[in-house]
């Protein structure tokens, strides 16, 4: 049996409630039919529900990461910053970052955030916007000393890349591993491409190894394996860090599979290695 990690720092989670429609109309009703369990990602999903679901890892820190959609992303934020005051968790939040008219407007959103302890920087919210937010945006989240997370498919990666190469002080997380939609060559050689070119932008670009278990619908780590490989001999054990995804991942099985999945897959790593990957660089970027 692999030797479990001592600690955990999970990068990438929802703390949310389908009953609030206004913030998270898309969880009102589970989709029919399709891969996975939909009511395991359809779901009240709390600080409680997280930890019975991981006690077997010593989570001893995660992130939450925006969902509410629109301008509820930064009140959840808020919420979420005042709500961890007294259940200690989550340890970091990024937040959203709705489209606006202006760019004035957007960093007036993201200030707002800042009044959040935990906040940490954002991702972009809204299927209209691009991978990329405004120049003028990501040299603010600069200036704060704030986290962009791209979140887009392979066939905009190398594009996000050129938009990116020009701010090497800005701590980028390629979230999801490059979010890959299938597992078709087609979209692995573009997958391939655009994790080399964000990698070689230089250390300040980071890739979040997460997401995997919905576009292949499997936690197994054979399935896994091939693509958190790769990534990581495109990023190294210094520029990565394992995450759940849950409760959108739960569709496809427990925590335990898929933390099994990335303590097998790193078994013949060091000790240095492994502890950087489950915990010591989540807590460097998110700064928790």
């Amino acid at each position: 049996m692999t030797t479990l990690p001592t600690r955990v720092v999970d990068a990438h989670v929802h703390l949310w409630d389908p009953a609030r429609t206004d913030w998270y109309p898309y969880l009102s009703r589970p989709p029919e039919g399709g891969d996975g369990d939909a009511s395991r990602m359809y779901r009240r999903f709390d600080v409680e529900t997280y930890r019975a679901e991981s006690a077997r890892w010593n989570v001893e820190k995660f992130v939450n990461v925006a969902a509410a959609t629109g301008r509820h992303s930064i009140e959840e934020t808020i919420e979420l910053d005042a709500g961890a005051d007294t259940t200690g968790r989550p340890d970091a939040i990024i937040g959203g970052l709705p489209p606006t008219d202006t760019v004035a407007e957007a960093i007036e959103l993201i200030d707002r955030q800042m009044t959040a302890s935990r906040f940490r920087g954002i991702r972009l919210m809204g299927a209209n916007m691009g991978p990329v937010p405004d120049p003028g945006v990501l040299r603010a989240l600069s200036e704060r000393d704030l986290v962009f997370e791209l979140m887009t498919h392979p066939d905009q990666l190398r594009v996000a890349a050129g938009q990116l190469a020009a701010y090497d002080d800005l701590v980028v997380v390629v979230e999801h591993t490059g979010w890959p939609r299938t597992n078709s060559d087609e979209e692995r050689a573009l997958w391939k491409g655009g994790i080399e070119t964000l990698a070689g932008l230089g250390d300040n670009v980071v890739c979040k190894l997460s997401g995997l278990a919905m576009p292949f619908g499997s936690m197994r780590a054979e399935v896994l394996a091939p693509w958190l490989e790769y990534a990581l001999g495109a990023f190294g054990a210094d520029r990565c860090m394992f995450a759940s995804n849950f409760p959108v991942d739960s569709m496809y099985g427990t925590f335990d599979e898929l933390y099994d999945a990335f303590s097998a897959v790193t078994a013949d790593f060091d000790g240095k290695a492994r502890a950087k990957l489950f915990a010591d660089n989540a807590e460097r970027v998110y700064r928790c």
